[in-house]
């Protein structure tokens, strides 16, 4: 049960639920949509054909990391990890792919110039260095934090501050580019995804709630105040215990921390949307509510310890990426990296390992569920790049290696126990 006092008024929330674990999957598999030996790109300028000012383009360098889908568009991050990338926001229009390419090139977004690093790496705070993974609003804006990093193995550098960055899709122009000062945060590698929440009926009446697998915080942007906070809890760090991961046969341990944040229903008790979050490096689903993290009073009075807390554990081997509410099923969907699959859990039901399920398992194809998203339609997006492997061994370059997954959420989960529930 989690109870939230704030301003001496108590908000006694329904319970929140969670649980997973089944040793089969039933649901309905996703569809492959696009896959990728290596990735390549087409229509780059000029001045920009294979190379960067800086950079030579290198191919097996570029791993694709997060990937939304809005109005047969598919906007593609590659974070810079490792030299040679072209571009770090990409987009493929899918009106334009040809019938039976399974493998687009990309272009870059908003234009090749915006994602072009300078010369001896100079900051440019009107160009991109490194993005994760973007969100598109009910306002139909896409949403991202350039985490202004470059991570070099032996030259990792903050080039720049990092940036959150706010493009009007129906007219491909700029909304908002807010600098994170560094009262917030000193680096901005850790500001891998974010949540948008905002109406259609007010867009400017939006927030983004940002998770820094690093710092162990969630930053809050108010898109109206054009301002920033930050809250730190407990449970955004990592659990060692399930430090441990086994992906394609590599085996290492990680320590990210609070990693993706889902919204779910409004609760007319706590006056706001339920939030789901969880480390990456863990196995337990933590909640609050959008009225704590929207409160720039309640972070820094520094009294919200009891405003954040455990909903339970999902289960053996369920340490998951990205995760996604999906409002018509009820249900929360999980890309879940250490068994390579897809999982889901009804927010009906109660909170235990057993009411788990999964929708999706391929531990060929589905290796390292990377992102995972919903478009306007609610239909979930996957990607899915076996970043283990490019990380500590080495990917075959004949393979693909690099696949987009779709699927209907109420299809995905017929037959688990995820469905039907009272």
């Amino acid at each position: 049960m989690l109870n939230l006092e704030m301003n001496g008024t108590r908000c006694f929330v329904v319970k929140i639920f969670l649980g997973l674990f089944v040793l089969g999957v039933a649901g309905t598999e996703f569809e492959k949509v696009f896959e990728w030996k290596q990735i390549s790109y087409t229509n780059l300028p000029d001045r920009s054909k294979g190379s960067t000012d800086n950079e030579t383009f290198q191919a097996y360098n570029n791993v694709p990391m997060g990937a939304t889908h809005h109005k047969n568009r598919l906007f593609i991050t590659i974070p810079r990890r490792r030299p040679g990338i072209l571009a770090t926001l990409n987009v493929i229009d899918m009106t334009k792919v040809s019938r039976g390419d399974r493998s687009p090139p990309f272009q870059a977004y908003p234009s090749y110039s915006i994602n072009e690093l300078q010369p001896q790496y100079e900051p440019d705070l009107h160009k991109l260095i490194s993005v994760y993974r973007t969100r598109v609003d009910a306002c139909e804006r896409l949403w991202f934090v350039d985490t202004g990093m470059l991570e070099y193995p032996g030259n990792r550098m903050q080039v720049q501050r990092p940036q959150l960055w706010i493009i009007d899709l129906k007219r491909d122009q700029l909304v908002q580019r807010y600098t994170i000062p560094a009262s917030i945060v000193r680096e901005g590698v850790g500001m891998a995804s974010l949540t948008v929440d905002v109406e259609a009926t007010d867009c400017d009446a939006a927030y983004a709630y940002i998770p820094d697998l690093v710092a162990n915080a969630i930053h809050v942007y108010g898109l109206r105040e054009n301002d920033m906070w930050s809250f730190n809890h407990s449970s955004f760090a990592h659990d060692p215990t399930r430090a441990a991961l086994n992906v394609a046969g590599q085996r290492f341990e990680w320590d990210d921390g609070v990693f993706s944040i889902a919204l779910g229903q409004n609760d007319t008790l706590a006056s706001g949307k339920m939030v789901y979050y969880h480390p990456m490096v863990s196995t337990t689903e933590f909640g609050t509510f959008t009225n704590v993290l929207r409160s720039k009073w309640i972070a820094l009075s520094g009294n919200y310890a009891s405003l954040f807390e455990p909903l339970g554990d999902r289960g053996p081997n369920t340490q998951s990426t990205m995760h996604h509410y999906d409002a018509r099923t009820g249900v929360l969907f999980y890309a879940e990296i250490n068994r390579n699959s897809i999982g889901c859990w009804n927010t009906r039901q109660v909170c235990e390992a057993g009411n788990h399920a999964v929708v999706h398992l391929d531990n060929r194809e589905l290796i390292y569920p990377s992102d995972l998203t919903s478009d306007s339609d609610g239909v979930l997006w996957v990607l899915t790049n076996n970043l283990p492997v490019w990380i500590y061994g080495r990917l075959n370059e004949s393979d693909y290696n690099f696949r987009i997954w779709r699927q209907d959420p109420a299809v995905a989960i017929r037959g688990t126990k995820c469905d039907n529930v009272a």
